[in-house]
């Protein structure tokens, strides 16, 4: 399976070993690893992928292109302004006649698979959509901004039950075949008269046209700054396949999501919500498990401010219209034959595709798409500044390498040391003490390195601080983006964390007047 993240310790372990013997306090990454591209931030604002941080195994194969959610065949999409958060009630409402609320619909029934927050507290629609998702297809989703249908008990389900059955009725479908998805404020009841007219006007705008999936990419925004969208497309099984998406998210980012919303029994990976349309024909239950990659590498690895939502959802579909060789697990198996699996002979029995070379090139483009979206979220974080790449290297178990990246990404004083552009490894090793984490100090490295690039320059080794100036270290810091790399010599496990910094703006935008319901975010 194709991954982005890198896999130092695994991958190079022999090299990232002899690096504590090398003198100096500036040390090469061994050749080969693999590190996120440079951003561009120009491109990125305006929502463009950037295929140099694809793997190099299958960059050829993609072409971003224009159209995101409706790029893919047999996908409509439309957006309307209902007046769901009422103008003057509250942030984002200063936005005026925004698009709040949006139908995604297939022409032919599509494959779903959906990935739900595991905040114990979890919205209306969550409850709704994962039930739903767990079938084998879906035509539809419905989506608002302006209220989250969360804490709203027993009205709350049966508004988020109608809002099927409304698009369903308008679209000639059944309930069970559509997905509905909130965000906004907390605890207010939905306007149904609003969203029940919203819709009916959604549904009669419906349109494969680049532009009408510009503005559902905007009407899911709550208090991000911009649109978040991306599209590709790539050969598959002997077709043009395409794939897109688009997500939302700015605060109470640090999603935690599984397949039915319920917390895994290991540790756990404004709300954040993305929405991915594809042609390809894939099998429901295939497509189930690529997505739990997915956003195991990219969704469930970002943080701002290190809070769960009790809406986030990721939702897929896939209508199957390129027409290529379809993937599905009975494909899979009968490949396999008596050759065994990943033979040069099972590889092009059938069709003349390998079907384990289309599911990896299926789950590289997914791992793609929703990575650069992902980042984008943090990029456009609430008051956000600096973009910070985390690698723990090393640790004693997977969940132990989790645990230290996290405490360093949400740590309060690491967050506003990185906003002013500050070096200070001391709260880094501290935030690495109190985690779960088995750690060594005399054994812990801490080096920094400019966003992408191989050289690391190191503050501590071996628990000491080296020779490195504050200027030094400052320099890098003090960039928009910048990698953070922590050395635990402890095990071969390691982790990547996509986090940003915290600055006053944010504490101005959420901490609320009550004197002033303008000012009373969700």
């Amino acid at each position: 399976m194709l991954q982005f993240d890198v896999r130092l310790r695994r991958e190079h372990g022999a090299d990232l070993k002899a690096q504590r013997q090398i003198p100096g306090e500036r040390r090469q990454l061994a050749r080969g690893v693999r590190q996120p591209a440079e951003h561009d931030s120009r491109r990125q604002a305006a929502g463009e992928c950037r295929l140099a941080a694809c793997a190099p195994q299958i960059a050829h194969n993609f072409t971003c292109i224009a159209g995101s959610i409706t790029a893919p065949k047999g996908f409509k999409a439309a957006a309307v302004f209902c007046d769901i958060k009422r103008i003057g009630t509250g942030k984002g409402s200063e936005k005026g006649a925004k698009r709040d609320l949006a139908l995604i619909v297939s022409e032919v029934p599509a494959a779903v698979a959906g990935m739900f927050t595991t905040n114990q507290v979890c919205a209306a629609p969550v409850k709704i959509s994962a039930k739903n998702a767990a079938r084998k297809s879906a035509r539809a989703i419905v989506v608002n901004s302006g209220n989250a249908n969360a804490c709203t008990g027993a009205r709350g389900m049966a508004d988020a039950k109608s809002m099927t059955e409304i698009t369903a009725k308008n679209l000639g479908l059944s309930a069970h075949e559509v997905l509905v998805c909130s965000t906004g404020r907390i605890g207010v009841p939905m306007p149904m008269a609003n969203v029940k007219r919203g819709i009916m006007s959604a549904a009669r705008l419906l349109s494969g046209a680049p532009a009408r999936a510009r503005e559902v990419a905007e009407a899911i925004m709550t208090s991000d700054t911009r649109r978040k969208e991306i599209a590709v497309e790539f050969e598959l099984g002997g077709a043009r396949v395409r794939l897109g998406g688009i997500c939302k998210g700015a605060g109470m980012i640090q999603p935690g999501m599984s397949r039915d919303g319920k917390r895994p029994s290991a540790g756990l990976h404004a709300t954040m919500l993305g929405f991915i349309t594809t042609d390809a024909a894939i099998e429901p239950a295939l497509l189930k498990d690529a997505l739990e990659s997915a956003v195991a590498q990219s969704f469930n690895r970002i943080t701002v401010d290190g809070d769960m939502s009790t809406n986030d959802t990721v939702l897929i579909l896939a209508n199957g219209l390129a027409g290529n060789s379809k993937i599905g697990r009975a494909r899979l198996r009968r490949a396999e034959g008596s050759e065994g699996r990943g033979s040069q002979k099972a590889d092009a029995r059938l069709d003349g595709f390998s079907p384990y070379r289309d599911f990896q090139i299926f789950q590289g483009a997914l791992n793609f798409v929703t990575l650069e979206l992902a980042k984008m979220i943090v990029r456009d974080g609430e008051g956000v500044t600096r973009f910070i790449t985390l690698y723990v290297h090393g640790a004693r178990t997977a969940a132990g390498a989790e645990a230290a990246a996290r405490a360093v990404a949400n740590s309060a004083l690491v967050k506003t040391s990185w906003f002013g552009g500050d070096p200070n490894w001391g709260r880094v090793l501290c935030a690495l003490g109190y985690s779960s984490a088995r750690i060594d100090e005399t054994k812990a490295d801490v080096g920094y390195s400019a966003a992408g690039k191989r050289e690391l320059t190191f503050a501590l080794r071996g628990g000491q601080p080296t020779r490195t100036t504050l200027q030094t270290l400052a320099k890098i810091t003090g960039k928009p983006e910048f990698d953070l790399h922590i050395f635990l010599h402890a095990g071969s496990h390691d982790c990547v964390l996509y986090a940003s910094d915290l600055t006053e703006d944010y504490v101005d935008f959420n901490k609320g007047d009550v004197s002033d319901p303008k000012s009373l975010g969700g």
